[in-house]
């Protein structure tokens, strides 16, 4: 494409997610931003780690463009879906929720409403579920059929549970197991896609909507094609809706989308996070763990001086064990020379701590097990 074809760009950030949770679906546009925050911010020179919680849990920041066609004109009514760079409804909700939608949500259904694609990147449990709920509840309304698809048969297995729930008609087909094949929700995963693709299924005939969860699977170099082709190949009466966590290429991908199938296609983004982040280390042949970066992406120096120390300790252990002819001078793989395995004791200071989700990351092994 010679000149890009993204509309517009806003940003609806902390002062504008007040409008939403008052229960207002237009929001304020970037430059109606009260001007006295930017003096408070101006103000703040070192906040606190109480200043930090308290911005983290209230901002709800919402970025939004769009990639059109050359030459597209929209013939929506401004009136009930507003603009392309602008999305709004004031129609019939196709699905009420028992709670306010945060911003980006609110966005993502006013671009669905609208009848076009949508790429929405947020972080892991940020809500880009109740994105792919209101698709499905949309084709349910307007009498279609919706395709759901998953990377994995589990991933698969487990939405079909969640959507039976919430919706009557749904039907699974994995390769393993195929249930209500003529549902008009199908879950699957993407390789079925692409062989429904291939094989030129009449069931494509009556899909309105196809919902890529996981779309960042696409960047895989040997499953990556499964998504691309299945892309490429679907008619282009089809609307899609893409979930990823956050891209980076996110307005690339948008284009690509643009140019293929010659229809708009959104771009929803926000960096809130529902669930804050804490890391720890534990460090090879260590008792415990250091929280070394808290809820609130704050440094905690104290702890990682404490886990010098502990590397220092260990040092000298492994040094004496040397000099004795006790010892080769490694600790034994895996763990210290007494006690159990590094993944042992994790596993029980997770269990003890009542840590519901730990992301553990082989490099911490292999760094301090270096350092040692």
């Amino acid at each position: 494409m010679e000149e890009s074809p993204i509309l517009g760009k806003r940003k609806d950030s902390e002062e504008e997610s007040a409008v939403a949770e008052t229960g207002n679906t237009q929001e304020t546009s970037s430059s109606k931003r009260p001007k006295e925050s930017k003096n408070l911010e101006d103000e703040k020179t070192t906040p606190s780690q109480e200043t930090v919680s308290n911005r983290r849990s209230l901002t709800r920041t919402c970025v939004h463009e769009v990639a059109v066609p050359v030459g597209y004109s929209s013939t929506k009514d401004e009136s009930v879906h507003g603009t392309l760079p602008n999305p709004v409804y004031n129609g019939t909700m196709a699905k009420t929720y028992p709670f306010t939608l945060d911003p980006f949500q609110q966005v993502s259904v006013s671009c669905l409403e609208r009848n076009e694609s949508i790429l929405v990147s947020a972080h892991t449990s940020a809500g880009k579920t109740a994105v792919a709920e209101y698709a499905i509840a949309m084709a349910f309304r307007d009498k279609q059929r919706v395709i759901y698809t998953s990377p994995l048969k589990a991933l698969s297995n487990q939405k079909y549970r969640e959507l039976s729930q919430e919706f009557k008609d749904v039907g699974l087909m994995t390769g393993d197991v195929t249930l209500s094949p003529n549902a008009s929700c199908l879950v699957m995963t993407t390789e079925i896609l692409r062989g429904m693709l291939y094989r030129g299924s009449e069931v494509l005939k009556e899909v309105a909507w196809v919902i890529f969860d996981e779309i960042h699977y696409m960047r895989d170099r040997e499953r990556g094609v499964v998504w691309e082709e299945s892309i490429i190949f679907l008619p282009p009466a089809i609307k899609m809706v893409f979930l990823s966590a956050t891209m980076s290429n996110a307005t690339e991908f948008a284009e690509w989308i643009c140019y293929i199938h010659k229809q708009p296609c959104h771009v929803v983004y926000t960096d809130f996070r529902p669930t804050p982040l804490q890391h720890y280390v534990f460090p090879a042949g260590g008792n415990g763990l250091y929280l070394v970066v808290d809820e609130n992406e704050q440094f905690r120096e104290d702890n990682f001086l404490k886990l010098q120390d502990t590397f220092a300790k260990q040092k000298q252990i492994v040094g004496h064990r040397t000099a004795n002819g006790k010892s080769s001078g490694r600790i034994a793989k895996g763990g210290s020379a007494s006690g159990g395995s590094d993944i042992y004791k994790i596993v029980k200071v997770c269990s003890s701590s009542f840590f519901l989700f730990v992301i553990s990351n082989i490099f911490y092994f292999v760094f301090f097990s270096m350092l040692l």
